[in-house]
């Protein structure tokens, strides 16, 4: 019998494992290191308005956000911020990198139920030596059929993928926490979309929902996934 579904893909930070959580701590430690400069609700703005700004020529990643802060932290001291306040972002950077993985809650189980029936891939954003670091380190690595590292998920991304990896995206599905990176362009390229919100969602990865959407669904958490690809066929 023809699968209705083949291949599916995880997207991985705040999918299958922490990684927001990180970025919070370290924006906590810069808005105190900037205290006597700017108010901390106005920091964060402006340090979210360099990120989007720096998107393009940074990409993803936590080498792209301490660059972000570094850039923030001169402006908005008009560049009299003391070089050990660079130094000390530079370190939270370095700190950020070297932390261990922490697998989200039913991670290993839903990764290891799909893949014993379909094609798993993994399609992440981000720098390509600490997506690799994340992955080798949390044990799931074997599980997937294919990896890849992109600049960004767009629905084209997701074609040209899931042509490579399945059967096309039409008989295919992604499954993350992101609604814009995640959900909407892979509807959109013909697949399933599922919707794994978490707790902390970077501001740019925020889009509305396809309510009504034939081939989107929303789940608390990864346990439901094998009920929702099962009944898919």
């Amino acid at each position: 019998m023809t699968q209705n579904l083949t291949t599916i893909g995880f997207d991985a930070d705040d999918t299958l494992w922490e990684n927001e959580h990180f970025y919070k701590m370290t924006q906590e430690r810069f808005a105190d290191l900037l205290q006597d400069f700017v108010d901390g609700g106005d920091l964060e703005a402006r340090l979210l308005e360099a990120e989007r700004r720096n998107l393009g020529q940074y990409g993803f990643g936590i080498k792209g956000f301490v660059l972000s802060m570094i850039e923030t932290a001169i402006e908005v001291s008009e560049e009299r911020v003391p070089a050990a306040v660079i130094s000390q972002l530079i370190a939270a950077g370095q700190e950020m990198l070297r932390h261990p993985i922490e697998l989200l809650p039913h991670a290993e189980e839903a990764v290891k139920e799909i893949s014993e029936h379909h094609r798993v891939l993994l399609i992440t954003k981000g720098d390509l030596l600490d997506q690799e670091r994340k992955l080798a380190q949390s044990g799931l690595g074997e599980l997937f059929d294919g990896v890849e590292i992109v600049s960004a998920k767009t629905s084209g991304v997701y074609r040209t993928l899931f042509d490579r990896h399945g059967d096309g995206a039409d008989r295919a599905m992604m499954v993350g926490n992101s609604m814009a990176s995640d959900v909407r362009p892979a509807l959109e390229a013909g697949g399933w979309g599922v919707f794994v919100p978490h707790n902390l969602t970077w501001a740019v990865e925020h889009a509305e929902p396809p309510d009504g959407h034939g081939r989107y669904h929303e789940i608390s958490d990864l346990s439901a996934l094998g009920q929702i690809v099962t009944a898919i066929g």
